[in-house]
């Protein structure tokens, strides 16, 4: 929370929820422990998902105190979870915690990064992005990046609804399999600026990203997984992973799962409406319904995405336990 008068919402918000009918084991706030509930639900869709496919990449992005077992910097690992993921997704470490194209303050770089090289070490990869747009500071974000040992993204728009001009950093021809291969990484999660799915994919195919991260989604309609393999080939020649952006944290009201009659009354798991972006809605994502849709129902959202023929989903609001909290 960055400011007292949502702290105190949530507050509300939290002791509204903590009494007698709230004490399920599948809708209770109470005395939880978020962070647990959070590795836990991020554990059980990596199992379900390399059960269908052992190289499955998960990704969750943020909320990464979630590496130590007590969600602290100098705390032990949480091995469990740790082996669960692939990689760690971690936007505005250098550029953009505050506001955009500006410079992260430097004790936010030392706390996240803290916690980002206990992944590190323990094999995963980390993916960095930055919402940048000078030039010089493009440039001071991938080089402090790589230095770190991290693969980054300078990011025009908060949108992630372009591809830079420029080419990527460190293009290469080579045929990309792993995440620990991948040199460089686009993230366009909105297609809102392209008017068909052949159309972003010519755009995404006439470039040389090693990953790209993008929706499921384009105008309601999925991508197929013979639209998702012409998204694997790069324009030199050389092969790209392409990975799947899925909210795990938040409810999307423009998601296909969204019932009509939540518009109007709203399932008691479905919590305040995310105020920087109206349509979300955070989760008690520990619920079993909300964990059904997500990846343990036969018609789960991870189904369609390994249905589609994807390298691994890009799992967000993995932070969400900080709201609960």
């Amino acid at each position: 929370m960055k400011n007292a008068a949502m702290a105190l919402l949530v507050l509300l918000i939290v002791g509204c929820s903590n009494n007698d009918d709230d004490k399920d084991t599948s809708g209770a706030v109470g005395d939880r422990d978020f962070k647990q509930d959070m590795r836990d639900f991020v554990i059980g869709i990596s199992q379900t998902a390399k059960a269908v496919d052992a190289d499955f990449f998960i990704i969750p992005q943020n909320g990464i105190e979630l590496v130590t077992t007590k969600g602290e910097e100098d705390g032990a690992p949480a091995t469990a979870y740790l082996n669960a993921i692939d990689a760690n997704g971690q936007e505005d470490l250098l550029f953009g915690y505050d506001n955009d194209d500006q410079a992260t303050p430097a004790e936010t770089v030392s706390y996240l990064k803290s916690y980002l090289d206990i992944s590190k070490n323990s094999g995963n990869t980390i993916l960095v992005t930055d919402y940048v747009s000078t030039p010089s500071k493009i440039t001071t974000s991938y080089q402090n990046n790589a230095a770190s040992g991290y693969i980054s993204y300078a990011a025009p728009e908060r949108a992630l609804n372009v591809i830079p001009a420029s080419a990527p950093r460190n293009e290469n021809a080579d045929v990309i399999t792993s995440l620990s291969q991948a040199k460089n990484f686009l993230y366009l999660i909105n297609p809102e600026n392209y008017s068909s799915k052949q159309a972003f994919i010519n755009a995404v195919c006439a470039t040389n990203y090693d990953a790209l991260i993008m929706d499921l989604y384009l105008e309601d309609v999925t991508f197929t997984a013979a639209e998702i393999a012409q998204l694997k080939n790069k324009a030199n020649g050389g092969k790209r992973v392409v990975i799947c952006y899925m909210s795990i944290g938040e409810a999307e009201d423009y998601r296909y799962y969204w019932d009509a009659s939540w518009n109007s009354t709203k399932p008691s798991w479905i919590a305040a409406e995310n105020p920087d972006w109206p349509g979300n809605y955070k989760v008690q994502y520990w619920n079993a319904d909300w964990q059904g849709i997500v990846y343990k129902n036969s018609d789960s959202y991870l189904s369609k995405i390994l249905a589609a023929g994807f390298d691994g989903v890009y799992l967000d609001i993995i932070d969400a336990f900080e709201y609960f909290e």
